[in-house]
């Protein structure tokens, strides 16, 4: 059963560790990461963009996926699917099609837009039991055409935003998505420290996990970040699996490749990413 992610984000920040946020792409990812989550008994939120949800042939056909692997796979753990980097309109179809969690990002609004649309969304979300994460200061980089600047959050703003009743928020530090440049400063803490004084208990939300040295990870959950995303790296380890199994050689005397076993190299790559990153976050064995 799916569940809001409210629960499971509280009691991580509570417990200064952070809940993992693994993007899924297709069946095989979606079956990696509840697997490996039932593994390591960690919760776990499935992060779906506009792009992938729109490529999987829409937010209905991702939520039955989703919701009947977990039945079938008999997971046990807490697993949230959860609308990542969402519009005000995709929010909508995501409630629609039975998401249990989503994000509005309206952080390209001026904040008196973002504030009402904001407010709109979290009256929806908790009518129906569902949890909202906003976004305050845009995260760098693109990811699914959602492209930002990689600014720092006004933590003033981001007050604004949490007194509204989100559950959680993303508050830009100088995060970007994708590859970090090797010119890249680090995430800003005093900005992150400034923002946790300002929103209290709120759990904060750190975009972009992928290539951020590890200390600033355990010192970013140390301030009050209690999810962290993670999509870029599961993409690099299943792409140079796939490959290196191509490479290799591995067809069928020349028949071609048998997909279940293409396939296969880069699902195990993805379980062991997986892992890695909730033993990094701290979430193992807090189901």
């Amino acid at each position: 059963m799916l569940v809001s992610a409210k629960e499971m984000l509280d009691k991580a920040r509570e417990g200064k560790y952070a809940v993992g946020q693994f993007n899924i792409n297709n069946l095989e990812w979606t079956k990696a990461i509840l697997l490996t989550a039932q593994e390591c008994n960690s919760p776990v939120i499935l992060g779906v963009s506009e792009g992938a949800g729109k490529y999987m042939t829409g937010f209905k056909t991702v939520a039955a996926m989703v919701k009947a692997m977990d039945e079938s796979l008999g997971i046990t753990v807490p697993v949230a699917l959860h609308l990542d980097h969402g519009s005000y309109e995709g929010c909508y179809k995501c409630i629609k099609a039975g998401f249990t969690s989503i994000m509005f990002d309206g952080s390209h609004f001026p904040i008196e837009e973002n504030v009402a649309k904001t407010t709109e969304l979290v009256n929806v979300a908790h009518n129906l039991g569902l949890s909202i994460e906003a976004e305050v200061g845009a995260i760098g980089g693109e990811e699914d055409g959602v492209v930002g600047k990689g600014e720092c959050a006004d933590p003033d703003e981001c007050k604004m935003i949490a007194d509204l009743g989100v559950d959680f928020l993303a508050a830009g530090i100088g995060n970007i998505h994708g590859k970090y440049p090797d010119n890249w400063e680090g995430l800003s803490f005093d900005t992150l420290a400034a923002v946790n004084e300002k929103v209290g208990d709120m759990p904060l939300v750190l975009h972009g996990g992928t290539g951020i040295p590890d200390d600033q990870i355990k010192k970013a959950i140390s301030l009050g970040v209690a999810k962290i995303n993670v999509n870029t790296e599961c993409q690099l380890v299943f792409q140079e699996a796939t490959r290196a199994y191509i490479e290799a050689g591995k067809d069928q005397q020349g028949k071609g490749f048998d997909p279940r076993k293409l396939l296969a190299p880069g699902f195990e790559a993805i379980k062991a990413k997986v892992k890695e990153k909730m033993e990094l976050f701290g979430s193992v064995d807090k189901a």
